[in-house]
């Protein structure tokens, strides 16, 4: 029997906050075997979402390590018996699934089929910035919203992004910019300049009501609404802003019930979008895949742009983790926090 292999990880037993010198800790595990599907990828860059905090603050305390991350860039360096769409060596990325242990890890086990090979004209940090909020925005648009997925296929269509400055939005508008939609979006008009760049035809200033703003720019109502924010806090703005037979779809759990009715009789459609879901029921999980084959042509076509904003690049360990954790929880981050290089926490035992 081979002697067992061992790989540097960055985890946790039990959600602290980021000050506790155990919300995260540099370990080290088996590396893993790949099942038939499976890839097992050399992980080089990752990237911290919203949804690391989320889980790592509702973990109870635990016997077993936890192990979070998801999006990913990195190398083949195994595969299954049964693997078709890869081969060893080649540069692959994807946001991952809550079921299986995460990036945040030297070696880990992917599906092959939530995966794709990587933009060959970005670098890792700016590829490990695009695949869960690519995801996000690519099934509200063309899996929820039906929205044709090809260059200029949807011209004469208009869409609100609300909240078009975050992470989600700030691909959601380059993608439909790409499909052809006329996009209106909210941010702070300090991020203005970042919005057009993006491709949006019209930035709305978030501090202002929606009605009133849309009658200066003389329209009335969109067919698509991508609502990336808590929607209680916008419904009453948007209830008369929404075309018949319109789409609506948000990204974010609601507080406290929320009311259509008044969308009934319009036979507006609404939409929640949870990219994990796919994964998390088995339900059409190569779509991912698919949809991330399509992200990295475009990026490489130069049709859409990574939203890679800051890089911790000395290497991928519980101390950078902690800082890049605390860059996304602060709120105020414009783009994607990246941590790169080697997984430096541990030496070799």
């Amino acid at each position: 029997m081979s002697e067992k292999q061992y790989m540097n990880v960055i985890g946790f037993f039990e959600g602290l906050p980021l000050e506790d010198e155990n919300s995260f800790i540099d370990e080290r595990e088996v590396i893993p075997t790949p099942g038939p599907q499976d890839i097992l990828v050399k992980v080089k860059s990752i990237s911290v979402n919203p949804i690391d905090s989320k889980l790592r603050q509702t973990t109870r305390k635990r016997n077993a390590l936890r192990i979070l991350g998801f999006d990913a860039v990195g190398e083949i360096v195994s595969l299954g018996n049964e693997v078709k769409k890869f081969k060893l060596g080649d540069r692959v990325f994807y946001a991952g699934t809550t079921t299986r242990a995460g990036s945040n890890q030297e070696f880990q086990l992917v599906d092959e089929r939530i995966a794709a090979l990587a933009p060959e004209n970005l670098s890792d940090e700016e590829a490990a910035a695009l695949p869960l909020t690519a995801l996000t925005a690519y099934e509200l648009l063309f899996d929820k919203f039906k929205l044709i997925p090809k260059e200029n296929a949807n011209k004469g269509k208009r869409i609100l992004v609300i909240n078009g400055a975050g992470g989600v939005g700030s691909i959601l508008n380059q993608l439909a910019h790409w499909a052809g939609l006329e996009i209106y979006a909210t941010a702070s008009p300090k991020n203005f300049d970042w919005l057009k760049k993006l491709g949006v035809d019209h930035p709305i200033d978030y501090h202002e009501d929606l009605n009133h703003s849309f009658r200066q720019l003389n329209v009335e109502q969109v067919e698509y609404m991508a609502v990336l924010f808590d929607i209680n806090l916008y419904l009453e703005q948007i209830k008369h802003l929404i075309k018949p037979f319109g789409h609506v779809g948000t990204i974010v759990g609601v507080t406290k019930p929320l009311d259509l009715n008044d969308w009934k009789n319009l036979s507006v459609s609404f939409d929640w979008e949870y990219m994990f879901a796919k994964t998390d029921y088995d339900y059409l999980i190569e779509t991912q895949g698919e949809a991330l084959a399509l992200v990295a042509n475009l990026a490489d076509k130069g049709s859409i742009q990574s939203t890679l904003s800051k890089v911790y690049s000395d290497g991928i360990n519980a101390k950078n983790l902690k800082l890049a954790t605390k860059d996304v929880e602060s709120g105020h981050m414009l783009g994607k926090v990246v941590l790169s290089g080697p997984f430096n926490g541990l030496t070799d035992k």
